[in-house]
């Protein structure tokens, strides 16, 4: 409770007056953004100012990531393609190396190197480093991947238990499988246990080995099968039960305005139960059915379709409602409404007209008459000015042959004292017709 102080000074005595704990987590470095991913290149000497924006823009372009937030996140195919580069070509992915080939591109350029020599040497490394791989199976590639990312697509789990465990048989072990789809986990109980999984990883780390894609919902109290969420190559669906030999399990497309969170046993089998029959047409007795398409929900009458608004209009739609949405005209893209514009820009100084800034079908635009200029990608409807917009129609109109005010551009008039430009001569083809007509033989044939 106290210090004691020296025998030569005054006793002072320091209370305590309690003991605070904090708790402290250390958290990972942040992830690059643009600025920040540019600024790193600079440092490992990597490119140079002119070639930043053409790498960014190709690893975003290839999927290897994406632009969250302002942030780069890595998607696994990138996380793929760097395993398999640091695997098999170690050296070209390294900092260094790249660095040393912007030095000796500056060489070449002043003169200092030979680029005949520098590409003997390149050539000569590269072609071996080849060499080593060219006999190589998919199946060694895939387990190097599987041995690199294994940390990454099987992370730890809450509950303690394996990641690899397969969920199913419980005595496989998830592993990466190649596929004619690309990659994807499967079990190594293959033919016997035939579960598969997306190639994902879930934000969370927990359930199904770590895996987004396959999310138990419940059980069929008809058929007693599993009832499951899972994430294929063209999004999430719905799946009753297991494939069998020579089967196929029943699937359904998750609607689009369907949270996956808020999938329940309830809504999961009455999707797997489309299409519903929701009547017999009063005309001709023949049955309208309500189903899920590639295209959304859908009303079928023989071979009419029409479009749902909603899935819980596909799922409570009645005969009446049913009958109505049929009579109505099928839709047309001719016949939808033009793009309402966004704000007024201003006048045109020639005409007077206004100009307007909108987003259509296309992507942002000015409107001038019916004149339509695209805007450029880092320009906004709501940002452009006047004097861009102006510039923007008069370069449409000048491609078109337009001039402002409506009908076509005339051909100027010569300056007094100029000569006016020789007519247009005929083609030779009709110069040939024209001389044949005159003929007496063309006359006496006439």
């Amino acid at each position: 409770d106290t210090i004691a102080a020296p025998a030569d000074a005054a006793i002072q005595r320091i209370q305590r007056d309690g003991i605070n704990g904090l708790q402290h987590f250390t958290q990972p470095p942040p992830r690059y953004s643009e600025a920040s991913l540019v600024k790193k290149l600079e440092e490992l000497g990597i490119g140079r100012p002119s070639t930043y924006a053409s790498i960014i823009e190709v690893l975003q372009a290839r999927g290897y990531v994406k632009l969250d937030k302002r942030r780069f996140i890595p998607e696994d195919r990138g996380r793929l393609v760097t395993a398999f580069l640091e695997s098999f070509f170690p050296r070209y992915v390294q900092y260094d190396f790249t660095a040393k080939l912007e030095e000796e591109l500056d060489d070449i350029s002043g003169g200092r190197a030979d680029w005949k020599q520098v590409l003997r040497d390149f050539w000569k490394s590269f072609s071996a480093a080849v060499g080593e791989t060219k006999d190589l199976k998919i199946s060694d590639v895939i387990d190097a991947l599987d041995r690199d990312l294994g940390p990454h697509f099987f992370a730890e789990r809450a509950d303690g238990k394996d990641p690899r465990a397969c969920p199913t048989c419980a005595e496989g072990r998830l592993s990466l499988k190649l596929g004619k789809f690309g990659a994807f986990v499967g079990c190594s109980r293959y033919p016997d246990c035939r579960y598969t999984t997306q190639l994902a990883v879930s934000g969370d780390g927990t359930g199904n080995g770590g895996f987004e894609g396959t999310k138990t919902i419940g059980v069929d109290p008809a058929t007693s099968e599993i009832v499951s969420l899972r994430k294929g190559p063209y999004g999430l669906y719905l799946q009753l039960g297991e494939a069998a030999e020579g089967t196929k399990p029943k699937r359904v497309s998750l609607p689009r305005d369907a949270a996956p969170e808020s999938v329940d046993l309830a809504l999961a089998l009455k999707l797997l139960a489309l299409p519903r029959e929701v009547g017999p047409h009063p005309t001709d007795g023949q049955p309208i059915l309500a189903g899920l398409g590639r295209f959304g929900p859908y009303l079928k009458h023989g071979h009419e379709y029409r479009s749902l608004g909603s899935t819980e209009e596909l799922l409570t739609v009645g005969l009446n409602r049913a009958v109505d949405i049929m009579a109505q005209p099928k839709g047309n893209r001719r016949n939808a409404a033009p793009a309402i514009p966004l704000r007024l820009v201003g006048t045109h100084p020639v005409d007077g007209k206004p100009i307007e800034a909108g987003t259509g079908r296309y992507g942002p635009f000015v409107k001038h008459g019916k004149t339509y200029a695209n805007l450029p990608r880092d320009v906004a409807p709501e940002a452009v000015a006047l004097d861009e917009a102006v510039r923007l129609i008069d370069e449409r109109l000048a491609r078109t042959g337009g001039k402002v005010g409506g009908g076509k551009a005339r051909r100027a008039k010569p300056a007094p004292g100029v000569a006016p430009a020789p007519a247009k001569r005929p083609t030779k083809p009709a110069a040939k017709r024209k001389a044949k007509a005159k003929t007496p033989a063309a006359q006496d044939a006439a």
